[in-house]
C-alpha cells in the first residue's frame, strides 16, 4: 500500500488538546526546533495559551512581556523581537512538516497576521490494495507514450526548481566562509579582570597594587552566547568546528582555516580588525565606533562603572584578511550586549535579510562590515539595527 495525498481538516475544536500537546512536543523535539530555545518557548506559549481559550488575547505586547521578559513599559514599534521570532517560527514549522513531521495525524500552523496557531487533523489517503493491470500500448502508440513521458518530466523538473527554498541571507553571508571542507575556527577571546589580591586584609583595597590582573580566566558572558549561536547554526548545518579560547588561538590557526571571532574591544582581536574601516576603539572616552579613525556619533557617553548599559553598538566583519590569507568574521560590540546581538543577526535569516535590504549587488562575495545599535532591555538586547555598513 502507497500513501496518497494528505489533506487537512483545519478546526481546532477538532483536535482534542492531549493529541495537540503530544504533537507540540514531537516539533520541539525535531531538529528545527531543538537547538532554539525562544522559538520552543514562544510556540509552547502560544499554543498552551490557544488550548486554554486564551487564543484572542495572544497580542506582540502580550509576548513581549510574558515570553521575552520585556517589561512593562515594552513598546512593540521600537522593538520587533515578537514579529521576527514569529516569523522564524513559522518557518521552522514548515520545514517541520516538509520533512519528518509529514506523517503526522496532527499539524500545527501558525498562520501570517496572527499569534494564535491552528490545529489541523491530517487524512493520510492511500493507493487502492489491488494492483491495476495496463494493458500493453499498442506499437503504434509508443511514440505518443514517449512524448507524453518527456512532458512530464520535464513538469516536475520546472515544479522543482520554483519550488526549491532560496538561500536565505544568512546562507549568502555564510557562502564564503563555508565553502571549503576545513573545520570552522570559532574563537572566544579572555576578558582581563581585576580582583582584590586575596592577601589584602583590608576591606576595602583602594590601591592599585591591592588588585591582580586574571589575563586568562574569564570569558564574557555576551561572547560565550555569540558563541552557542554560531556553533548551534553550524551544527544544523552538519558543519564540522573547533572552539578555542583566549591564547590557545595563535596565528597559526588562522592561517589554516576559516576563523569566526567573537569578543568585544578590549580583547585580542583589537590588532586585527584595527586596520579596517569601522574599529571599536577602546582607547578613547566615550568608547565608540570610529570611521576610519574619526570620531562618529555611536559612541556610549553614558555607560556605566558596572557596563550595564541601556544600548550599545558593534561591528560585524567579514574579510578575506591580507595577513592570515583566509577568511575571517569578526563579531565585536563595545559591551557584551553589542556581541551578543551581532551574533543573533548573523544567525537569523529575517534580521539579515533586512539588513542587507540595501546592500549593493554582488555583496555575497565581497567583503564587508556593519555597524549595528541594538537596545538593551532589562539586560537583554533586542533586535539589532544597522546604521552604517561598507562593502570594497
Amino acid at each position: 500500500m502507497t500513501e496518497g495525498p494528505a489533506s487537512r481538516t483545519p478546526h481546532n475544536g477538532d483536535a482534542s488538546p492531549d493529541a495537540v500537546r503530544a504533537e507540540l512536543e514531537r516539533v520541539l523535539h525535531s531538529h528545527e526546533f531543538r537547538a532554539s530555545r525562544r522559538c520552543q518557548e514562544f510556540l509552547r506559549y502560544v499554543v498552551e495559551n490557544t488550548l486554554a481559550g486564551r487564543g484572542d488575547t495572544l497580542k506582540e505586547r502580550t509576548i513581549g512581556i510574558d515570553v521575552f521578559g520585556r517589561p512593562a513599559s515594552y513598546d512593540p514599534s521600537e522593538d520587533a523581537t515578537v514579529r521576527v521570532k514569529a516569523g522564524e517560527v513559522r518557518k521552522r514549522l514548515g520545514s517541520y512538516y516538509a520533512g519528518v513531521g509529514r506523517a503526522d495525524d496532527i499539524r500545527i500552523d501558525l498562520p501570517a497576521g496572527t499569534y494564535a496557531p491552528e490545529f489541523s487533523h491530517v487524512t493520510h489517503a492511500s493507493a487502492p490494495e489491488s494492483p491495476v493491470t495496463l494493458a500493453p500500448p499498442r506499437p503504434r502508440r509508443w511514440r505518443l507514450l514517449l512524448a507524453l513521458s518527456a512532458v512530464i518530466v520535464a513538469a516536475g523538473v520546472f515544479a522543482w526548481i520554483e519550488t526549491r527554498p532560496s538561500a536565505s541571507a544568512v546562507d549568502q553571508f555564510w557562502s564564503p566562509v563555508l565553502g571549503g571542507s576545513s573545520p570552522v575556527l570559532i574563537c572566544a577571546s579572555f576578558v582581563p579582570v581585576w580582583a582584590p589580591n586575596p592577601k589584602i586584609t583590608n576591606d576595602q583595597p583602594s590601591r592599585f597594587e591591592d588588585f591582580v590582573h586574571l589575563t586568562d580566566q574569564f570569558v564574557g558572558g555576551g561572547d560565550l552566547l555569540a558563541a552557542t549561536r554560531i556553533s548551534a547554526m553550524l551544527a544544523r548545518q552538519n558543519r564540522a568546528y573547533h572552539v578555542k579560547i583566549g591564547n590557545d588561538v595563535s596565528f597559526q590557526d588562522l592561517r589554516t582555516t576559516p576563523a569566526i571571532l567573537i569578543g568585544y574591544s578590549l580583547t585580542r582581536w583589537k590588532d586585527i580588525s584595527r586596520q579596517l574601516r569601522f574599529f571599536i576603539d577602546g582607547q578613547r572616552w566615550p568608547l565608540m565606533v570610529t570611521d576610519n579613525g574619526a570620531a562618529t556619533q555611536w559612541a556610549l557617553p553614558d555607560i556605566p562603572p558596572d557596563r550595564r548599559t541601556t544600548e550599545d553598538y558593534a561591528i560585524v566583519t567579514r574579510v578575506f584578511h591580507p595577513d592570515t590569507r583566509s577568511m575571517i568574521v569578526v563579531l565585536s560590540g563595545i559591551t557584551q550586549y553589542g556581541t551578543d546581538a551581532a551574533a543573533d543577526l548573523v544567525t537569523s535569516p529575517d534580521l539579515m535579510k533586512e539588513a542587507l535590504r540595501a546592500a549593493p549587488a554582488g555583496w555575497q562575495q565581497k567583503n564587508l562590515q556593519l555597524v549595528i545599535h541594538v537596545r538593551v532591555i532589562s539586560g537583554t538586547p533586542t533586535s539589532p539595527k544597522v546604521v552604517a555598513s561598507w562593502f570594497w
